[in-house]
Formats: structure tokens, sequence, C-alpha cells
């Protein structure tokens, strides 16, 4: 997955019921465009160039896979969406909301649309202090000057109020981080690592990811399986029982909580389908010696895809050893998930159908499963 960008976003409003213009704002925002990392306080602040009501100003964190003028053009949109209407008359005046990107990281853009860093900034008090809440370190790309210093070096003599209200982060509402261990599981191509990716950016987590790619038996499994069978899930075994043992005995006191990529279960369900029977039995043993050391998951999340979704993502994602996946494979392999947690008293386990679902593509999408992974 791409690393998604981090922006700084203000937001002001002095028209109607202006807190909640900001709060609504903040909403749709994380609805349409992206996560929001942090927000700052809300100020109460005079208005800046025209005679009229005090704003309500405030900034916020935002990361956003969109490209900038993609997050600009949104955010005029959600400007008019909230009822502002925007005159022929390029002066300043009165607005329900207000939303201008103020820093994209450390690029510079100078279109005729889009100007990042916004070029009034440094002369807006309204705007380094709210920033300088949330961000006192980032340098300015041009300037080359962190905020809090272009803060403290303004010319603005605007008094501003912190108000006791402040906004809610929408990104709250699901608090992944009540479970210590979070497993996300699904068949060959269901998004499983994707997901645990887009989890751990959003929501400051340990990521673990299977190391599959590095198993030289899987690309000879797939041309003779019967073969190479045994040894691939010997394998995945001892290293997925190495990895699971190493990683979550390392404490990382700067992340919340730890998301991986599979369960070392998925050894078992795997083994079962590929092994012989006298293999498969031998295989039981030694899995059940290993698994019963291992830490076991808070959170159990199955994604269930369709035959045909997978094989539409397996081709997608082009991996050559993969493009002659059988369906009959795809569904046993269905069935030995379903089967295994239907049994399963001990875990706390939710299967999530995203056979319709594009969580990678589609926002809605992804905050559609998060929700079906917060709720009770």
């Amino acid at each position: 997955m791409v690393k998604p960008t981090t922006y700084y976003i203000a937001l002001g409003s002095n028209k109607g019921d202006k807190l909640k213009n900001l709060q609504d704002a903040v909403d749709v925002i994380y609805m349409r465009i992206g996560n929001i990392k942090l927000i700052s306080k809300v100020y109460k602040s005079p208005a800046f160039g025209f005679e009229s009501d005090d704003f309500l100003n405030c900034c916020l964190v935002l990361e956003s896979d969109f490209q900038p003028q993609e997050v600009l053009d949104n955010l005029l949109d959600i400007e008019t969406q909230l009822g502002r209407t925007r005159s022929e008359d390029a002066g300043y005046e009165a607005r329900t909301i207000d939303l201008d990107i103020v820093l994209a990281e450390d690029e510079i853009i100078d279109t005729k649309t889009l100007q990042v860093p916004h070029p009034e900034m440094s002369k807006r008090k309204f705007v380094l202090l709210p920033l300088s809440d949330i961000a006192p370190k980032v340098k300015h790309p041009k300037f080359e000057k962190e905020v809090s210093v272009l803060l403290n070096e303004s010319e603005d003599t605007s008094v501003l109020e912190p108000i006791k209200i402040g906004l809610k982060n929408p990104n709250m509402a699901c608090n992944l981080a009540k479970y210590n261990y979070i497993a996300i599981e699904g068949n060959i191509g269901a998004g499983k690592t994707s997901l645990a990716t887009k989890i751990a950016q959003d929501f400051n987590a340990k990521l673990i990811l299977e190391r599959f790619a590095d198993n030289p038996f899987l690309p000879k499994f797939y041309e003779d399986p019967q073969r190479y069978s045994f040894p691939l899930e010997m394998s995945f075994l001892a290293d997925r029982y190495q990895q699971i043992s190493d990683d979550l005995s390392q404490l990382d006191l700067f992340k919340d909580f730890i998301v991986s990529d599979y369960d070392v279960f998925k050894s078992l369900i795997f083994s079962k389908i590929t092994l012989q029977d006298d293999e498969f039995m031998l295989y039981r043993k030694l899995f059940y010696l290993m698994y019963k050391e291992l830490r076991k998951p808070d959170l159990y999340v199955y994604l269930y895809q369709n035959t045909e979704r997978l094989q539409a993502n397996i081709k997608k994602r082009g991996r050559d050893y993969e493009q002659n996946i059988a369906d009959d494979y795809l569904e046993k392999i269905n069935t030995g998930y379903l089967e295994f947690l239907k049994t399963q008293t001990d875990f706390n386990v939710k299967i999530i159908d995203v056979s319709d679902r594009d969580f990678l593509q589609n926002r809605a999408d992804y905050l559609w499963v998060l929700s079906e992974i917060c709720g009770e």
C-alpha cells in the first residue's frame, strides 16, 4: 500500500451555528477524504480584513490517499454541501464554513487553483495558533521555520480566545485499542494484509505481516502440490511460530495495540487441505505442541469473499505463482476457515462478508468494515 499524505487543514466559521458547522465539516472530511489524526482547540477570533461577526477557528491533521488537488476539490464540495456560497467578489466575506489546505508535508505547489503552503498562513494568527497546538515542530517548506517559530514571529496582533468546548474526532468512535491483539484473517486474495496495514496506519497499531514472500517452497507448491505440500506447511508453521512469538513479546510503548494479517491456526486449516492423511496426523501433533505456547488474539476478524471475487483479486495483484489457483482449492479454504471458526468458543470472532465491498478504493466501504469490526 502507498503511504498516505499528511495534510494540515484550517477550518473557520462565522455564520449560523459556528461550532456545529466546524463539527459537521470534521465529520464529512473523515467520511470522504481520510483519517483525522488530531484536532486543535477551537478559538474565537475577530474577523480578519473585514467587519463581521467573530470566527471560530481550528486546525486538524489529516491523512489521505488523495492527491492535493483531489483533497482541495473535496474540501470545496464539502463547503458547498454545508451551505457556503461564494460571491463573485474575491474579497473577504462572512461564511458558513471555510476549509483550506495549509500544508501538505513538505510539498510546494503553485497552480492556478492551489497554493501550498498557504501563502497567507504566516500572517494569520487564527491559523498559526491552532496549528501550533497540533504541529508545533512541523516546518514551513519555503521558510524552513517551525510553526511555533512562525507564531512567535507573527506580526498579527489579534487576540484569540480558546473556547471550552472541543470538537469530537470521529475516528475515536471506533475504539480498537480496547483489544491488545487483533488478527485479520481471510482466504487468498481476501484483502487481509491491506486491511491490517490500513488499520495500523489509522489507529497507531504495531503491524505484524506474514513473511510468505520469502518462502522458497511456495512457488514450487503451486507447480507440484503433492511433492511440496509437507515441506511448505512445515516451513510456514516454523516461520509463523517464530514471528508471532518474537513480535508479540516485543513491547512497543509508542503503539496502542497489535494487528496482524494472520493467525497461526491458519497452518492447520491449510495443511488439512494440502496434506495426505498420514502427513496431516503427524503435522497436527507438532502443531498443537507449538500452538499451546502462543498468545491468542483478543479479536479474530475473518474477511469472507466469494470465489469469483477472490479470483479477480488474485489476478489483479499479479503474482505469477498464484495465477492458476483452482476455484475448488479456494472453496476448500473458505470451508476450512468457517468450520474452524464455528467451533471456537475461546475466540472473539467476527466474520465479515466483503464480497461486494472495495475497502481499498472506496472509503465508505472501509468505514463500513470498521463499523462491523467495532460494533458489539
